[in-house]
């Protein structure tokens, strides 16, 4: 069974020009095994206007996960009803938190950070993350994220 760590998908078409924002959201204490995703928050890539602010992802256990930790501000799946390649969301992503995140990535990406070039993630800080990847060294990829990390970063940081 798939434990489900997402927030999102806020901006989908049919949603109106405004959305309803989500904020002040703590998870703390929690083991992820096998699954997709771990702490995601996903948008879509369109003017709507909205925000996701003040979350903070705290002690927890990865094991075998593809995507531990990922910010998709240009989510849509499986290429259905997309917006135009190179949309960029209207959503605002700030004060995020991830805490003591521990374990294994099943991908090289463990810490995925993808936001909107008009709408960058910003305030997003990360404490004492290890995620390694069995075949070979993690990575993090961060694009238009902007924050701090502090102690141990595996992989290292791209904040």
């Amino acid at each position: 069974m798939e434990v489900r760590g997402s927030l999102g998908s806020l901006g989908k078409k049919g949603q109106g020009l405004d959305v309803d924002g989500v904020q002040n959201v703590t998870v703390k204490t929690t083991v992820f095994a096998g699954a997709k995703n771990g702490f995601r928050i996903k948008t879509w890539g369109t003017k709507s206007r909205g925000y996701v602010k003040g979350v903070a992802f705290i002690n927890a256990i990865m094991k075998n996960v593809e995507n531990p930790i990922i910010i998709d501000q240009h989510y849509c799946p499986d290429d259905n009803g997309c917006p135009s390649k190179g949309s960029s969301s209207g959503i605002k992503i700030s004060d995020v938190k991830y805490v003591g995140i521990h374990g294994t990535s099943a991908s090289q990406v463990a810490v995925n950070l993808d936001c909107s070039s008009s709408n960058p993630c910003s305030q997003i800080g990360m404490r004492d993350v290890k995620l390694t990847y069995t075949n070979g060294q993690s990575q993090a990829y961060c694009m238009n994220a902007h924050g701090i990390s502090l102690g141990l970063m595996v992989p290292p940081s791209c904040l």
